[in-house]
C-alpha cells in the first residue's frame, strides 16, 4: 500500500510546482482540480467556486466535535512570470538538486500550500482530536490582486468563513538569520495597498525649442522624482512597530539591540537606518507609508512637449494610516503644484490581535529551543487584508529552516526559487501541531 501522500509533502509540492499556473493568465483550473482529487480520495467533501471557470477556488471542511471558533487555512496557487529569467534549473520541472527543490512558487507558495494541505489531510486521516473545524481554502490571482480569487470569495460568500476567528496562511514562520542569532518571523499584520495618480501640467511646445525655467510637465516630473529618491514620507513607529523591533533587540545583543531600539524615536529613525546596512531596506517600509513611481505616460509625437504628464505610484500604507494621510504627506514633500488621487485602496485592520502569537510561537520555540519566534508586520500585502474584512486575524505561519546563506526575500519572485527538501516536512508537522492547538486561546 502506498504511503499516503500527506506523508511526502515534498512530493506533494512537486507536483503542485509541475502545474504552470503563472498569472497572468493564471488558468490554476488542473492545478485546483489536482488539489481536490487528493481530498477526494482521502473522503473529504470539497467545493470549487469561481468567478472565471478557469480560475476556480476550493473550499473544504473538516469538522469537528469541539466547540473553538473555526480555523482558516488558506493558500494561493498563482505564480508570477519567470520570463526574462536565467534559471539554473528549469521553473516548473521541480527537479531536486544540493537538497532543495527548485521551481517557481516553491516558496511563494507552493510549498507552504504543501504544507497546509498535507497537515488538513492529516487531520483527517488520524481523526485528529481537533479543538474546532478546520477550513482549507485554496484560492487563485493572489499575484494579481485577488479579483478572482480571495476578494471574489469575501465578497459573494462570506458565509464560507462564518465564525472564524483566526487564519494561518502566508508569510511567515521561516528562519531569518541576524546578528548571530536565528529568529522564527510569524506575520500578525501587514501594509496596505494605496496606489496614487501624479498629474503635472505645464506648457506645451515645439521640442526644437529651448524650455528652460518654464515650469514644464516634464521638469516638474523629474523634479519630483528627484525628491522621491532622496526623501521619504514622515516617520511612523506603529504599535506594531514597536512590538515586533522591540522583540527583535530583546534577542539581539549589543550594540545591535541599542540600534535596533534607536529606530523607535521617531527623532532618530531616518539616522540610524542608514547605518543598518542590508536590513536597511527590510526596515524603512515598516516605519514610513511609501511610495514608487512605476508608470510614467506623457506625450505622443517626439517633437512636442507634453502638456500633462501622469504618474501612477504604488503606494503602501502602515496600518492605522489612511489615503488622506498619504495624500498630506505626499503634498507636504512635494508641494502644492501636483494633482493627486488615489484609486486603489485595500485597507486593513489598524493593529493585529496578538492572542493566537503565543501558541505559534510556542509550537516553533519547541521544535527548535535555540530559535526565536517574533511577530513581524510585512511591507508587503497578501490575501490577508480581504479576510481581515471579515474581522478573521491571519497570521503568516508556514514554518521553514533555511541555512544562514539563505536569503529567503531574495529569492521570492526571482531565479531560481527553491525551497530546502526537508523544510517542507518540517514546516507541515508544525501546523498540524497548530491544528491541535488553535482552541487553548480563550
Amino acid at each position: 500500500m502506498p504511503t499516503p501522500i500527506y506523508q511526502r509533502p515534498a512530493e506533494l509540492l512537486q507536483n503542485l510546482i509541475r502545474f504552470n499556473t503563472t498569472n497572468p493568465p493564471g488558468h490554476e483550473v488542473e492545478c485546483v482540480r489536482y488539489i481536490k482529487g487528493l481530498l477526494d480520495e482521502a473522503g473529504i467533501e470539497s467545493t470549487l467556486i469561481a468567478k472565471d471557470p478557469n480560475r476556480p477556488n476550493l473550499i473544504a471542511r473538516i469538522p469537528s466535535r469541539g466547540d473553538a471558533a473555526p480555523l482558516l487555512l488558506y493558500g494561493h496557487v498563482d505564480v508570477v512570470t519567470t520570463e526574462s529569467q536565467n534559471w539554473t534549473h528549469p521553473p516548473f520541472e521541480a527537479e531536486i538538486h544540493d537538497g532543495y527543490i527548485w521551481g517557481r512558487g516553491a516558496l511563494d507558495m507552493k510549498g507552504p500550500d504543501a504544507m497546509l494541505i498535507a497537515a488538513f489531510l492529516r487531520a483527517h486521516a488520524e481523526s485528529a482530536n481537533l479543538p474546532g473545524d478546520v477550513i482549507l481554502c485554496i484560492v487563485v490571482d493572489e499575484e494579481a490582486g485577488g479579483e478572482f480569487g480571495a476578494e471574489f470569495l469575501i465578497q459573494e460568500h462570506p458565509d464560507l468563513f462564518k465564525g472564524v476567528r483566526y487564519a494561518l496562511g502566508e508569510f511567515g514562520g521561516f528562519t531569518l538569520h541576524i546578528g548571530g542569532k536565528h529568529l522564527y518571523t510569524i506575520q500578525v499584520i501587514e501594509k496596505q495597498i494605496c496606489s496614487v495618480k501624479a498629474t503635472l501640467r505645464g506648457p506645451a511646445g515645439h521640442g526644437s525649442l529651448t524650455h528652460r525655467g518654464r515650469g514644464t510637465a516634464t521638469a516638474k516630473l523629474a523634479k519630483m522624482l528627484d525628491i522621491l529618491e532622496h526623501k521619504s514620507l514622515p516617520v511612523h513607529i506603529t504599535p506594531a512597530a514597536r512590538v515586533m523591533f522591540g522583540a527583535l533587540a530583546d534577542t539581539l545583543g549589543f550594540p545591535s539591540s541599542l540600534l535596533i531600539r534607536q529606530l523607535l524615536n521617531p527623532a532618530l529613525t531616518d539616522r540610524i537606518l542608514p547605518l543598518m546596512s542590508e536590513s536597511a531596506s527590510t526596515f524603512d517600509p515598516l516605519l514610513h507609508n511609501t511610495v514608487n513611481a512605476t508608470i510614467i505616460q506623457g506625450g505622443d509625437k517626439i517633437n512636442v512637449i507634453p502638456s500633462e504628464i501622469t504618474v501612477k505610484l504604488d503606494g503602501r500604507l502602515l496600518p492605522g494610516q489612511t489615503p488622506d494621510d498619504m495624500l498630506r504627506e505626499l503634498r507636504q514633500l512635494l508641494g502644492p503644484d501636483i494633482e493627486w488621487e488615489v484609486f486603489d485602496f485595500d485597507p486593513g485592520p489598524p493593529e493585529p490581535d496578538m492572542s493566537f502569537f503565543d501558541t505559534l510561537a510556542d509550537i516553533l520555540k519547541r521544535a527548535d529551543p535555540t530559535g526565536t519566534p517574533i511577530p513581524l508586520m510585512l511591507g508587503g500585502v497578501t490575501d490577508a487584508r480581504f479576510f481581515s474584512q471579515l474581522g478573521i486575524q491571519s497570521y503568516g505561519f508556514t514554518p521553514m529552516q533555511l541555512p544562514p546563506d539563505f536569503n529567503f526575500p531574495a529569492v521570492i519572485h526571482a531565479a531560481d526559487e527553491r525551497i530546502p527538501v526537508e523544510a517542507v516536512a518540517w514546516g507541515a508537522d508544525r501546523i498540524y501541531e497548530a491544528l491541535l492547538r488553535f482552541g487553548e486561546v480563550s
